[in-house]
């Protein structure tokens, strides 16, 4: 078997016992890797309706079969678990050296279940599993954690890890590497601290075998030659993810006010024709020639990495104008390891609860000193409101009874596009495969170029394919999506680097089946959690926010509009017959047959009746 390692590490922090797992070409070539295994693994090994924080849980770190070869942007890998936020499927995608040396280590996923008595973390090199005490590192930041981890494995090491948030066991925790790369936004960064897990660190040099490695070699070298040749290469490299900015607020999308409104009256303050003029630098992940990570000085003089996502929810969404601060807030976050979405979201959640007195407490829109306090308690649980916002905006709201300003789908906070007037987005939101978020289907410019207030067949078709390409194709490969997304690198590039590596014939069809198998897998997933945990699963958990049906906007070119609940139920509907879905938003008995998950099938049966 080519292209894969073709084994599966399984780690028990509790007993210290390792094990590998060979696993067959078979089943590599049913869900290739990264997503596909994790969403698999999680199906087989998880004891349902387990509660995500017990050490019964089990975390998943995965890679594909271009994960750490040569080749645009291949330096990806999955954190996956049940999520303690959603208590459904969770996951995200790093991009470091890790998962470049956990390819190198010998093994393409890594398994970890039960909880160490003590805090430890974990080496993996060359096939062999060694723990170490890190009581000198527990409470300690992730940037001089990883410094300390370096210093003692050597630079030709990846390191995963978490700060005083995946500690403290704070809900919208995520695993960081490399200062600055974060994922895993359902809480992933929770599930390692509830296993008393600081790190993972990986390293060596059993690079996987390629099927043809100088063919290999030529493809990779043509189509990061073909990156620099697309038209929009020189600006992305000048501004990278931040010229959403300016394409939001023209738009109309830009998330302002807790998703208030669409557009921000200091928007050009914190643009990327701001942060070009006070840029410093930029960084990207192993094996991008396309670097998206552009860096300034932050207000006190510290660097921080800047992106679309962070900026829009930690400067408009809660009224915050000053790109050095927003940038401040930022680098707190990387450095206790907190989702910046989440944090942006409940933050806002947080002000506006406080405008409608719903909260004793004041907090005030732009208001950055008391933004940079609630943060810092939301991270170590301080005072009521610092715990309850950690918690997550669902819980928060339903505990204040402010729903109707409560901006998630099943409980993850959505990320950083406002959908009044853009009911497909709102759909991809929906049905995303971790709660709200776009990686899946960043379907948003495609409906502002072809008709954005449309309800059609048409939109959730796109949202379908969409999810395919970029929660299937990529987070299955695993390789970042952004020289497709970005400067449009055909995916004809990456179905010949999948055959040059494995020695397969697959075509681009061949990957859209897996996509769908990984989709439905997941679903499936959703609905047995829910089931097992006494919850009722509807249709209404594919729905958006309810602010953007009730709330219209105040301001901007489209004024009091928002979204029409029955014409989205409908586009819902269209979805659900697409994909092979009941009414109910629960995969039907045959789809799960022709997609090869007979098994699956039998286990959802025991939860709830399919129907057929």
């Amino acid at each position: 078997m080519k292209g894969w390692n073709g084994k599966i590490l399984w780690v028990d922090l509790a007993s210290k016992e390792v094990k590998v797992q060979e696993y067959s070409g078979d089943f590599a070539q049913k869900y290739i890797g990264g997503r596909g295994f994790a969403a698999r693994l999680l199906w087989d090994h998880l004891t349902p309706g387990v509660d995500p924080l017990s050490p019964e849980n089990i975390l998943v770190v995965a890679a594909g079969p271009l994960t750490g070869l040569p080749g645009p942007s291949t330096g990806k890998l999955v954190v996956a678990a049940k999520s303690p936020l959603t208590h459904g499927y969770g996951d995200g995608n790093i991009g470091s050296k890790a998962a470049v040396y956990m390819r190198y280590s010998g093994f393409d996923a890594v398994a970890i279940t039960g909880r160490s008595d003590k805090p430890i973390y974990v080496h993996i090199s060359d096939g062999k599993v060694e723990f170490y005490p890190a009581d000198d590192l527990w409470g300690k930041d992730t940037f001089s954690s990883e410094r300390v981890l370096t210093s003692r494995h050597g630079k030709n090491a990846g390191v995963l890890l978490i700060g005083p948030a995946g500690e403290n066991l704070v809900k919208l925790a995520t695993i960081i590497s490399q200062e600055g790369r974060s994922g895993g936004r359902p809480g992933i960064g929770a599930v390692m601290g509830s296993k008393n897990l600081k790190a993972l660190v990986f390293s060596g040099e059993r690079a996987p075998e390629v099927h043809d490695l100088d063919e290999y070699r030529k493809i990779a070298a043509r189509a990061y030659a073909e990156i620099k040749k697309k038209p929009g290469y020189s600006f992305w490299m000048r501004q990278g993810t931040m010229m959403t900015i300016q394409w939001s607020q023209a738009n109309s999308v830009l998330p302002t006010y807790n998703f208030s409104e669409g557009v921000f009256e200091d928007s050009e303050k914190i643009d990327g024709n701001a942060m070009e003029k006070v840029k410093v630098g930029q960084r990207g992940c192993p094996n991008c020639n396309m670097t998206c990570g552009n860096y300034i000085y932050d207000d006190q003089g510290e660097i921080s990495e800047l992106d679309y996502e962070n900026v829009a929810m930690l400067g408009s969404n809660i009224g915050l104008g000053d790109l050095r601060k927003i940038a401040r807030l930022n680098r707190l976050a990387d450095m206790w390891g907190v989702d910046t979405i989440g944090l942006g979201s409940v933050l806002g959640f947080a002000a506006e609860a406080s405008e409608k007195k719903l909260i004793s407490e004041k907090v005030e829109w732009g208001d950055f000193e008391a933004f940079v306090k609630l943060s810092e308690d939301i991270v170590y649980r301080r005072g009521e409101l610092g715990r309850l916002l950690g918690e997550g905006v669902e819980y928060a709201s339903q505990r204040m009874g402010a729903e109707d300003i409560a901006v998630h789908v099943k409980g993850l906070s959505v990320s950083a596009y406002d959908c009044h007037t853009a009911p497909a987005m709102a759909l991809s939101y929906g049905v995303s495969s971790v709660g709200a978020h776009h990686k899946d289907a960043w379907v948003i410019s495609w409906e502002v170029a072809h008709g954005r207030f449309e309800y059609s067949r048409a939109k959730a078709e796109k949202v379908l394919e969409l999810q395919k390409i970029r929660g299937g194709l990529f987070e299955t490969l695993v390789s970042c999506r952004l020289p497709w997304v970005e400067v449009g690198l055909e995916l004809e590039w990456y179905v010949n680097l999948f055959n040059s590596a494995t020695g397969l014939k697959w075509k681009f069809e061949d990957f859209m089946v897996v996509a769908e198998r990984v989709l439905n897998l997941i679903r499936a997933f959703w609905v047995r959690e829910y089931t097992a945990e006494g919850r009722r699963w509807n249709r209404l958990l594919d729905y958006p926010p309810r602010k953007w049906f009730t709330k219209p906007l105040t301001r901007g070119p489209f004024k009091g509009a928002r979204l029409d609940a029955q014409r989205y139920d409908e586009m819902l509907g269209a979805y659900y017959n697409l994909i092979g879905w009941d009414h109910r938003g629960i995969p039907r008995a045959s789809t799960l047959e022709k997609l090869g998950l007979g098994d699956v099938r039998c286990g959802l049966e025991k939860f709830t009746a399919l129907t057929y």
